[in-house]
């Protein structure tokens, strides 16, 4: 008898115990599982833009120049060929990009506002540090965190602070103070009918979404990435990657959704990039008539990895799936600036359009490529050159020489100065502007260098870059790096210890700088170590150089 009862017993034990793994496989997926509900996603929908005047005041050349910012995510420096790179040793070229780089001014020192991707919006929006107002690190879900702070990395492991959890505000409310004015405001003061599209990752609560941060029309999503087709969809092509923790984390999480003006999540009907850019176009046809500013701000090539089947077909001379399927969305990137530049064309608008193309932060080391920030060290969530040294172009045929070269520093807060310049605008003064407007750089009686000091910070880790020598101090582990770019532009060599005057009045200057800084809105949950000459598939040894990257 008692034999008999063992036996359901050790029944049901195991199966209790094979519903517990299996919870523990697929617990990752409930943050995705969660959201569905309570926010699920329609049938595709049409998207209509409001139509401005069906004649014009006065000739495209006589207006306020239109705006757009052109923000691609994680792009890597060496991924467009403009600077004589492309992916896969210049097998993908970025014809669109360079053409757009080569009719306006080149900025061959761009940086980012930060090396991820949310403060690096932040600063474009506002033209601030985002670690003026507490917008330090990136939003995303506390399960997230704590399998950044789980997995392996190799020598070093990743700082889980759990005792911070209890100190986090909601995801949805982790976004851009409605105390900042950002550029979309500035720019509908002055006239300008302000369009949105693709990834805002600055909030996703009512008070902080576009239409509530200046923008009058929008289409795209609120978090920090996104689907770019239905996984099974046949015209798509995949890339999933188990050796990656945010990939692991996003395939089972992500939707392939969009919304218009702050209305229900839907499906595009075409891939998310492509998707994006015809609206564009449609926007721009709509807004001929009077002046637009447009942000324009793609997912690609950000992870997941996925293609469109046709872009992975034409590139049969990439032999590596993976890196087949990332070279096929910077494809459809390309494609996309292609779209927009050619609508400007067609409709006459071309020449009075300032136009800033950017990167939101370098490229990713968890992706595995080796090359896409070279010539540079370091990789996305670190401040060496690879993290945050991006493609900076600003075009505007009738005011700037078609192929001029500017060495000066640029940088993401740059960005508003210069459109609130071009604009007529005038910049707040209630506040800090950590901006320039890049204008006066350019061309043959450009001023020299705007000589002042640039600022990045992510908890512990903090950068001042002055007349070419910049330098890092970073609390975990305790580290100190100074280095001379302009004669060491790769970072290479260290000469904190052969440089101890310059160290301490740089030193003293961004104990200032970082004075000046608020509290962060939200605290940092993990610090994972980000190596800075190893991608996430290269052998570490305990030699290698690291930071903890604070998020």
């Amino acid at each position: 008898m008692a034999k008999r009862l063992w036996i359901p017993l050790l029944i049901f034990i195991a199966v209790l115990g094979a519903a517990y793994g299996t919870f523990l496989h697929y617990r990752i997926a409930i943050p995705g599982i969660i959201n569905r509900l309570r926010d699920p996603v329609m049938e595709t929908q049409p998207v209509v833009w409001e139509q401005g005047p069906q004649t014009p005041d006065a000739p495209a050349s006589e207006r306020q120049p239109n705006i757009i910012v052109i923000l691609v995510d994680d792009l890597g420096i060496n991924d467009i060929s403009t600077f004589g790179g492309g992916v896969a040793g210049g097998l993908l070229q970025t014809p669109n990009i360079d053409a757009l780089a080569a009719r306006g001014a080149i900025f061959t020192n761009g940086y980012a506002g930060n090396a991820t991707c949310a403060p690096s919006r932040a600063a474009i929006m506002t033209g601030r540090f985002a670690t003026r107002f507490g917008f330090e690190f990136t939003p995303a879900p506390v399960a997230f965190h704590r399998l950044l702070g789980s997995f392996d990395y190799g020598p070093q492991d990743a700082v889980y602070h759990a005792d911070r959890e209890s100190q986090t505000i909601p995801l949805d409310e982790q976004g851009l103070p409605s105390s900042e004015i950002t550029m979309a405001e500035l720019l509908r003061g002055r006239g300008y009918h302000t369009l949105f599209f693709g990834k805002w990752h600055l909030g996703a609560a009512e008070a902080f979404r576009p239409q509530n941060q200046g923008f009058d029309e929008w289409l795209g999503f609120l978090p920090g990435a996104a689907l770019f087709m239905d996984v099974d969809d046949p015209e798509v092509v995949n890339s999933i990657h188990d050796f990656d923790p945010i990939d692991q984390f996003i395939w089972p999480n992500l939707d392939f959704a969009v919304r218009h003006n702050g209305g229900p999540r839907f499906h595009p009907d075409r891939y998310m990039t492509d998707y994006l850019a015809d609206n564009a176009v449609a926007a721009i046809e709509a807004n001929a008539n009077r002046p637009f500013f447009m942000y324009f701000a793609l997912n690609a090539p950000h992870t997941p990895l996925q293609a469109l089947r046709s872009d992975y077909d034409a590139l049969p001379q990439i032999e590596d799936h993976r890196l087949r399927v990332y070279a096929a969305m910077i494809r459809a990137a390309d494609r996309a600036v292609g779209e927009i530049t050619a609508a400007l064309e067609e409709q006459g608008l071309a020449d009075n359009t300032l136009i800033v193309f950017s990167s939101d932060n370098g490229g990713a080391s968890y992706i595995g490529f080796p090359e896409i920030n070279a010539p540079y060290r370091g990789w996305k969530a670190s401040f060496f050159e690879g993290g945050i040294r991006v493609p900076m172009f600003v075009n505007w045929p009738a005011r700037i020489p078609a192929g001029s070269v500017v060495e000066a520093p640029a940088t993401h807060v740059d960005i508003f100065a210069t459109a609130a310049t071009a604009a007529g605008a005038a910049l707040p003064r209630d506040r800090t502007m950590d901006g320039v407007d890049l204008l006066p750089l350019i061309g043959r009686d450009a001023v020299s260098n705007p000589g002042r000091d640039l600022f990045w910070r992510s908890d512990h880790y903090r950068v001042l870059l002055r007349d070419g020598w910049k330098l890092q101090i970073s609390e975990l582990p305790p580290r100190t790096w100074l280095f001379n770019l302009n004669e060491d532009p790769t970072e290479q060599v260290n000469l904190a210890e052969d440089e101890p005057e310059r160290l301490a009045v740089m030193t003293a200057a961004l104990n200032a700088l970082n004075a000046e800084q608020a509290e962060p809105i939200w605290p940092s949950l993990v610090a994972p170590p980000v190596y800075i000459d190893r991608n996430i598939l290269e052998a570490k040894t305990e030699d290698d150089e690291f930071i903890n990257w604070a998020n």
